[in-house]
């Protein structure tokens, strides 16, 4: 019980810093465009978890969200697929196309079926990402300004991740994020100003 407790500590202050670091990284005005919007995104082809690949260049035209995390989480995660989920349910037929992407950062766990059962828990219009190696992962994160690590535990291994959700609008731009610590109605109204740019 007190190994359960310290690795639920630490996960959480984990959380912490990297929120923070994640923070810093997206109000650092030298990483700016020249428009005001964070060079946040870019081209990428990853594989889906039912087989299929998504690319960049597909979602063209198609508002989408992103989320980084892994399906051993212990709280992080399934809270914000939850969230999302009743976010999605919440905007009814204006959401029915939007899509929400989950990036794992732990590939060497998560294969394409523990994705499908994952995102089963959730919104049909979730979607497992999975990155084919560390290199592809990697770069992946880069794009999005991500944050993950790889943290060793007493029963084996956690990974520390960027905890919001990015929102992306049709022309691939970075819109802005999505925090566990709003509340719905910020949220949704986050999602229907994305929705309404199209």
């Amino acid at each position: 019980m007190n190994a359960l407790r310290w690795i639920r500590y630490t996960v959480w202050a984990a959380i912490a810093i990297l929120t923070g670091a994640m923070l810093f990284l997206l109000l650092s005005p030298e990483k700016e465009t020249g428009t005001g919007v964070p060079s946040i995104g870019g081209p990428f082809e990853l594989a889906a978890h039912d087989g299929s690949r998504i690319s960049a260049a597909n979602l063209a035209g198609k508002p989408y969200a992103l989320f980084f995390g892994f399906t051993h989480c212990p709280d992080v995660c399934p809270t914000s697929m939850m969230e999302i989920t009743n976010d999605l349910v919440a905007l009814g037929s204006a959401a029915k196309d939007f899509r929400v992407y989950f990036v794992t950062v732990d590939p060497a766990r998560d294969t394409a079926a523990l994705l499908k059962d994952y995102v089963g828990s959730f919104d049909a219009r979730i979607v497992g990402l999975v990155p084919k190696d560390e290199a592809e992962l990697a770069a992946m994160a880069r794009m999005f300004r991500a944050i993950y690590r790889r943290v060793e535990t007493p029963s084996g291994y956690t990974m520390d991740h960027t905890a919001s959700i990015y929102l992306m609008d049709g022309k691939g731009q970075f819109f802005g994020t999505l925090d566990s610590k709003e509340t719905p109605a910020v949220r949704q109204a986050k999602l229907k100003r994305l929705l309404a740019r199209g």
